[in-house]
């Protein structure tokens, strides 16, 4: 079998102003970044605003697994079966950082026969976005710490500086460094800190924005520091928004690139979901629900993270109303779930599987707490079994969900059409009656211990000190009404990745909470969560390599 990258640059991309046209867009509503890729202009969607909705369909999974889910294969097959069913459908998925690609993760285009393309252009700088996100990031952060030097007017105190630098890289070296070293002309010394650009507010205030009045109107909420007197500094304390503003300008527009089979996918933002709301922009999404009668959107890694951001902080501040869940789930990840080694998962063991759905029956139970049906799919392998899929269709059919298996990483969109037809028919006969998980007006606190004890299945909630009095002040401040975006690592439902399947008798540990005023949460940092990853021993790094007549290789 070839590789993905293989399949990818072999592909007949048709060019993206003749994809465009296929949904009514003009070579006049489109800024073309080559011959495969293009923005969509703001002047488009005013003149497609007043269209009905199209359905939204949301993608998730299982917790993620050294086996391997294929959210995002199943995301982009799915697109190319409603196509192969005369269905007008358009995917709308995030923008890959570079730091899995890099690390041990990979790519995010898909994979086999259900991918974007070109999967290079957007698994390394695409349009340029995550590089406008990281410079107006940074400018932020360099205007801050000039008014420090420059007299510090706002009397900020530089030991409560908490904007951070942002690199879209894994780079350990960088969660905690000192700057201002030198002479006194060269800034004040303190201690300064790096996250990866998929966490940094800005990554989620242009992922939430909807127009450039809005963009402004956030980034200038965004808190940057205290004052000695413990008042809270703003981007717009400091000067910086228009400047901001203007680096982001093109970076608001939504991209549009294909599929193999030349399904429109627009492609925008991309905050992780295990560190950030892990949902692509609502810009992208609104525009695409506009453009198409079924539109499929994907969150990150599993559905206690991505899933419950889209539905309790997507969802909630853009106004959007899913209207059907599938759920990926592979035999192979819920054998693993129930203790089988991965060099042992391709022989058929249905005690392990049995052991290991209750992964599965938990992402089920969470996603019905939202009121939105569910279709549950399994990314089928070569080694899987008749005795293995019947086992899991019968489990998911027992608890309301619909079954249905899905060939897309072998057969794109032809091995899609199974799952897109029990979609439409969930769609049809079964209606969503979405709300969040919990109301505007509860306490931080009841919020964060709604998440854990419901979506997470935890016995309760311990908080450290710092946390305890950083959502003292933050309800202080007035934030009391911000939906909370949970830190957690995506391995498991509890804090701790090494308790697999559907753990019990635990606690999750709230270790600090801060505020994205800008964005409009509040983020709370569980366990021993990172928001800058760093690189294994062996990276796909060293892997990847330019070929003398500049081909790419080794990118998966």
């Amino acid at each position: 079998m070839k590789t993905d990258i293989e399949i990818a640059q072999e592909a007949e991309m048709m060019p993206i102003k003749n994809v465009a046209e296929q949904l009514g867009i003009t070579e006049d509503d489109i800024e073309l970044y080559g011959k495969y890729k293009a923005k969509i202009s703001n002047e488009y969607y005013e003149k497609i605003k007043d269209n009905e909705d199209g359905k939204l369909i949301l993608v998730t999974a299982i917790n993620p697994t050294p086996a391997g889910e294929g959210k995002t294969t199943v995301t982009v097959g799915l697109g190319e079966a409603f196509g192969q069913l005369n269905k007008k459908a358009v995917i709308a998925l995030r923008e890959p950082s570079l730091g899995p690609c890099f690390g041990i993760k990979g790519g995010a285009a898909g994979g086999g026969y259900a991918q974007v393309v070109p999967m290079e252009d957007m698994n390394l700088h695409f349009t340029g976005d995550f590089h406008a996100i990281t410079s107006a990031n940074n400018l932020l952060a360099a205007m801050l710490d000039n008014s420090i030097q420059q007299g510090n007017v706002l009397n900020i105190d530089p030991n409560q500086v908490v904007w951070k630098r942002c690199v879209d890289m894994n780079d350990r070296v960088l969660r905690n460094v000192v700057v201002g070293l030198g002479r006194k002309v060269d800034g004040t010394v303190r201690e300064d800190h790096f996250v990866i650009t998929v966490a940094s507010e800005i990554m989620a205030i242009l992922c939430l924005a909807t127009s450039y009045a809005d963009l402004k109107e956030r980034l200038g909420k965004v808190i940057v520091a205290y004052t000695y007197d413990g008042q809270p500094v703003t981007a717009k304390d400091v000067k910086a928004v228009g400047a901001m503003a203007a680096l982001l300008k093109d970076a608001m527009k939504p991209n549009i690139i294909q599929t193999l089979e030349h399904t429109p996918a627009l492609v925008h933002g991309g905050p992780f979901a295990n560190i950030a709301h892990g949902c692509n922009s609502v810009k992208a999404t609104k525009t695409a629900l506009k453009m198409a009668d079924y539109v499929i959107t994907e969150a990150g890694f599993g559905a206690d993270l991505g899933a419950e951001k889209f539905m309790d902080i997507k969802c909630r501040k853009a106004g959007l109303k899913p209207d059907c869940v599938v759920l990926v789930a592979t035999v192979r990840a819920l054998k693993y779930n129930g203790g089988v080694p991965k060099d042992q998962l391709s022989e058929e063991n249905l005690d392990a599987l049995k052991k290991g759905i209750v992964n599965l029956e938990k992402h089920i139970e969470n996603l019905q707490l939202f009121g939105v049906p569910v279709v549950v799919t399994l990314n089928q392998f070569i080694t899987d079994t008749e005795a293995e899929y019947e086992y899991i269709k019968n489990f998911c059919e027992e608890r309301g969900c619909e079954f249905a298996l899905a060939e897309v990483w072998a057969k794109g969109g032809e091995g899609g059409k199974a799952l897109a037809e029990k979609v439409i028919e969930t769609i049809e006969n079964k209606p969503s009656n979405y709300a969040p998980l919990y109301p505007d007006d509860m306490s931080i606190k009841e919020k964060i211990e709604t998440i854990a004890t419901k979506i997470y299945g935890a016995d309760g909630v311990t908080y450290s000190p710092e946390a305890e009095k950083a959502i003292a002040n933050i309800e202080k401040m007035g934030y009391k009404e911000y939906p909370v975006c949970m830190a957690k690592n995506q391995f498991s439902f509890s804090d701790d990745k090494t308790k697999l399947g559907r753990p019990t008798g635990f606690k999750i540990n709230i270790r600090d909470v801060y505020v994205s005023a800008g964005a409009g949460f509040v983020v709370a940092l569980t366990g021993s969560i990172m928001t800058m990853p760093g690189l294994s021993k062996s990276p796909a790094a060293f892997g990847i390599d330019l070929t003398d007549d500049g081909k790419i290789t080794g990118l998966f």
